[in-house]
């Protein structure tokens, strides 16, 4: 069993789907018309599967985002990340160092729905994502 993808709902389909092409997501295919509304694919270069669905739906109404906290995307280099979307007019927050002995560095932005987004750079050796060994108590490593 896995989480397949997550539905985030959008109020403007081409403005989130502009927003994320920045952030590095790809559109593999859109499903229109159905009774949620249109629906967009989205996946990261490398990932085999879509990570993110868009759902629009116009006749819906306004919404506010709710009920998620965040969304994490690994990236190769924060600093690189916030010079390209800087680039493509992009706003984020300052990086930071979480842990300057290992290179852990995080940065934050906000997508137009108001969905926050934590890139992460990892240290060097880390898995790709967070794993039992990322909360093993230090004194059972002695």
């Amino acid at each position: 069993m896995r989480t397949l993808h997550v539905g985030l709902r959008v109020s403007d389909l081409e403005r989130s789907l502009e927003f994320y092409a920045a952030l590095g997501y790809e559109v593999l295919g859109q499903v229109p018309e159905t009774d949620f509304g249109t629906l967009a694919m989205l996946k990261l270069p490398g990932d085999e599967f879509v990570t993110l669905e868009f759902v629009h739906n116009p006749a819906g109404g306004s919404f506010e985002p709710r009920g998620i906290s965040h969304i994490v995307v690994q990236v190769d280099s924060v600093a690189e990340a916030a010079e390209r979307l800087s680039a493509r007019g992009v706003a984020t927050e300052e990086p930071r160092c979480l842990d300057p002995e290992a290179d852990f560095w995080t940065m934050w932005l906000t997508d137009p729905d108001g969905y926050r987004i934590e890139l992460v750079q990892w240290p060097a050796g880390h898995a790709l994502g967070m794993t039992a060994a990322d909360f093993a108590d230090d004194d059972e490593e002695e």
